[in-house]
């Protein structure tokens, strides 16, 4: 066996080793005489070898086998030893262990010692791997030592404190009266350590909290201490006195302020000092005023401070440090809603700052820009953020088509300029726009008669420009089915008209058959140029048997939906275009009514539809008007006889276009719905939580004997958007439950839009049923969570449920 080697030349050793082969050879021989030379109870050169093992664990390799060596190390007498032992258990030990317990004996003997350094090493291994059991045997030793006379023990012992009451949180209480006393400290080190103790007190305790108000005088007169405090070699960092223990006292008055006007009182004159006295021009002095600023709005501050705070973060902005812009606009976008006017005084730097080249600023750039846009400045904030969107990352595409749709909805001047910017936004970043775009837009139109014109000849324009962009086709194709003869007359005075020399039913048969050989076409895009085509022939009828040839391809479609919808078409084309009948069913949707803000591509996602009239747009979906009994017996005698009831195909994804889920029970209801018409109005959701602005309703749904669905949706009424929602639910456990998708994580602020969640349950033992709901969600920052029991589901009968 090789003799061990010096330190010094065991580390050249490793260094040199040219393979990983080679350096685990010198580790091996070294750890083997190491071993060797701990089973020798004469050993001489006990701390030389275990810091020789400390160096081989920190490279990695194994070296537990050292670790009842730093035991009979810690108790020896000599201090070389010592400081190497407890150097070893704080590498090689934890509280998972079990010899870390035989070590708190040593300990405890060892903050009696004399040797002020003896005590420093004992508190300091305690403080960096002391287990539960460890901290309450030695507590009681290191309250008294934070009373101890010496400065050096009692800035330790006041960390070691913070990790006891981290450990054990009863024993917090012990700790208050010594901390509270070490405020008189002159020590920056022991001021800085009670600072930190006091903090983790009030974090876990409320009654300490309280205790601990009395003295935000004491702190105030230490931090003013520091500000106008002169140049001290010892403390100071870049011009600024000791910038760590303010920043540490600031946090702690950012505590002590929360929702107490008393003590917010008391510290507004001293932000102010510090707001206005500290040098911007460093790093070190941005880091003070950044916790002035945090601790300012967590407060119940003054206006006048609440503004000069956001003045502060506005000239964060215009650093060219990029982390400093970042956590501006964090603390910008948390407070945009309590003070939207001081924030919208810097809302050219923040517009500038979507120029960024950092990926992460101009994601906050963009959150920050869509939460100033206002009824005031909707035009010149919509007109950045358009050009913003033509050269984002594609990363950011949808986050910022999305911010510009709830904008333009809420703020829209006029309904012209509403539809212009959805259209550049579509033209622009069709594909990366939800799926609730679609039918939004087309509500929009239809509500906006006199822009039909107007309308239908910029959407013409873009068909012919681009039909990479599928919203955009779609909303086009729809457009040109419902108000195609305007193109012919050529009576739009706002755009230029367009010259359209041949007819629009060949236009749309054209559209179609380009579709239908683009790769980029989806079934959706090609069902709203079907509907179309088949819109524009009963007024212009001169391609019958071209309407016919188009319909019979799609009758063989490989996606079910347009393979019944083309058979359906092909039962109404006859041979002249002039019946009443089929003119009725083909005529022009009147004006839709939106009655839920959470539907998405017109399917409802459980909002009540009120009025009957209201009517949902799925790629081209058509509107049946009411006729009278005889004309609906006529209608069906299209299709073979008005005798049989008409039943949907089971096949998936093969409704009818429209094809409501409750359809009607009679042959009439229910041709009907096959074309886009009637549904049976649901019960009235019923309110079940309402907290905070958060409202959740409840609407229920008998799907058979044991069935039942039930429809979450949640909305906000507040100021500030809701992110990161989640609605979880639990039953009895003969219960079933199945929750689908939800329709979003996201609530707007001012009830813009909802989120929707549909659970499925089923009942066979028909228990009386019951559902606890838990809603989570993030708010200004801030996560939150409540939980309700939900013990009636209305409007069900008592037959299972």
């Amino acid at each position: 066996m090789s003799p061990s080697v010096p330190l010094q030349e065991m580390i050249r050793a490793i260094r040199s080793a040219r393979t990983q082969c080679e350096e685990r050879g010198v580790i091996q021989r070294e750890c083997a005489a190491i071993r060797a030379q701990f089973r020798q109870s004469d050993n001489g050169g006990r701390s030389h070898n275990l810091a020789k093992l400390l160096y081989v664990h920190m490279l990695g390799y194994p070296a537990h086998f050292g670790q009842m060596e730093c035991v009979r190390m810690i108790a020896s007498p000599r201090y070389s030893e010592k400081r190497v032992g407890y150097l070893g258990a704080m590498m090689l030990l934890d509280e998972k262990q079990d010899a870390s317990l035989l070590i708190t004996n040593s300990i405890k003997n060892d903050l009696s010692h004399s040797n002020q350094y003896v005590q420093s090493l004992a508190l300091c291994t305690l403080a960096c791997m002391g287990s539960a059991e460890m901290c309450r045997d030695l507590a009681p030793e290191i309250d008294r030592l934070l009373r101890a006379s010496n400065s050096y023990i009692k800035k330790k012992a006041a960390l070691c404190a913070v990790h006891i009451v981290r450990k054990v949180h009863d024993l917090g209480e012990m700790f208050a009266p010594a901390a509270r006393s070490l405020l008189s400290e002159k020590n920056h080190g022991v001021l800085h350590g009670a600072v930190v103790l006091i903090t983790e007190l009030c974090e876990r305790n409320l009654e300490t909290l309280e205790k601990f108000r009395k003295a935000v005088p004491d702190l105030v007169q230490i931090m003013k201490g520091l500000v106008i405090s002169g140049y001290s070699p010892e403390h100071d960092v870049a011009g600024i006195s000791d910038p760590f223990l303010q920043v540490r006292i600031l946090r702690l008055l950012r505590i002590l302020g929360h929702n107490n006007e008393a003590a917010s009182d008391a510290m507004n004159d001293l932000l102010a000092q510090v707001a206005t006295n500290t040098d911007s021009t460093k790093t070190v002095g941005n880091a003070v005023l950044y916790e002035t600023v945090l601790t300012v709005l967590d407060i119940k501050s003054e206006s006048g401070l609440r503004v000069l705070a956001v003045n502060i973060l506005g000239r964060f902005l215009l650093n060219n440090d990029r982390n400093i812009r970042y956590i501006a606009m964090i603390s910008l976008q948390k407070i945009v809603g309590t003070d939207h006017n001081a924030v919208q005084r810097h809302r050219g730097t923040i517009v500038d700052c979507l120029k960024d080249q950092d990926a992460s600023v101009k994601r906050r750039a963009l959150d920050l820009s869509l939460a100033l846009v206002s009824a005031s400045n909707i035009r010149s904030m919509m007109k950045e953020l358009l050009i913003f969107l033509s050269s984002c990352p594609l990363e950011l595409r949808s986050q910022a088509a999305s911010g510009i749709f709830i904008a333009a909805e809420r703020y829209a001047p006029s309904q012209r300029w509403h539809i212009d910017t959805i259209l550049h936004v579509l033209t622009t970043a069709g594909g990366d726009v939800r799926d609730e775009t679609v039918p939004n837009l087309i509500q929009l139109i239809t509500n906006a008669s006199e822009l039909h014109c107007y309308t239908v000849h910029k959407l013409y324009r873009a068909l012919l420009t681009d039909i990479s962009q599928q919203s955009l086709v779609q909303v086009a194709c729809w457009c040109i089915g419902e108000y195609g003869d305007l193109l012919l007359r050529g009576e739009c005075q706002e755009t230029e008209p367009v010259q359209v020399h041949e007819a629009p039913t060949q236009l749309c048969i054209d559209s179609v058959l380009s579709l239908d050989q683009s790769h980029m076409s989806s079934p959706a895009t090609r069902g709203f140029a079907l509907t179309a085509t088949m819109k524009l022939s009963t007024r212009i009828t001169d391609n019958v048997d071209r309407i016919r040839s188009i319909v019979s391809i799609y009758g063989s479609c490989i996606d079910v939906e347009l393979q019944q919808r083309a058979v359906e078409y092909n039962a109404l084309v006859p041979v002249s275009f002039k019946s009443f009948d089929i003119l009725s069913v083909l005529e022009r949707m009147p004006v839709i009514e939106k009655t839920a803000p959470g539907q998405t591509n017109g399917e409802s996602t459980g909002e009540p539809i009120k009025d009957i009239q209201s009517v949902k747009v799925k790629q081209g979906e058509l509107l049946l008007p009411q006729p009278p009994a005889n004309q609906v017996c006529d209608l069906l005698d299209l299709l073979g006889g008005s005798e049989e009831t008409l039943q949907p195909s089971p096949a998936a994804g093969g409704t009818a276009p429209g094809l409501p889920a409750n359809t009607a029970s009679t042959a009439g209801g229910d041709l009907l719905d096959l074309l886009g018409g009637l549904e049976p109005a649901p019960l009235t959701p019923v309110q079940v939580y309402e907290k905070d602005g958060v409202t959740l309703t409840m609407s229920c749904e008998k799907q058979s004997a044991t069935g039942l669905t039930v429809t979450l949706t949640a909305s906000n009424s507040t100021e500030s958007d809701i992110s990161s929602l989640t609605l979880q639910a639990a039953v009895p456990k003969s219960v079933q439950l199945h929750m689908k998708a939800p329709s979003g994580d996201s609530l707007p602020a001012r009830g813009a839009a909802k989120v929707t969640q549909m659970v499925v349950l089923n009942n066979p033992n028909k228990v009386n049923l019951k559902m606890r709901v838990r809603i989570s969600y993030s708010s200004q920052g801030s996560a939150f969570q409540d939980t309700i029991q939900i013990d009636a589901f209305p409007g069900l009968s008592a037959a299972g449920h």
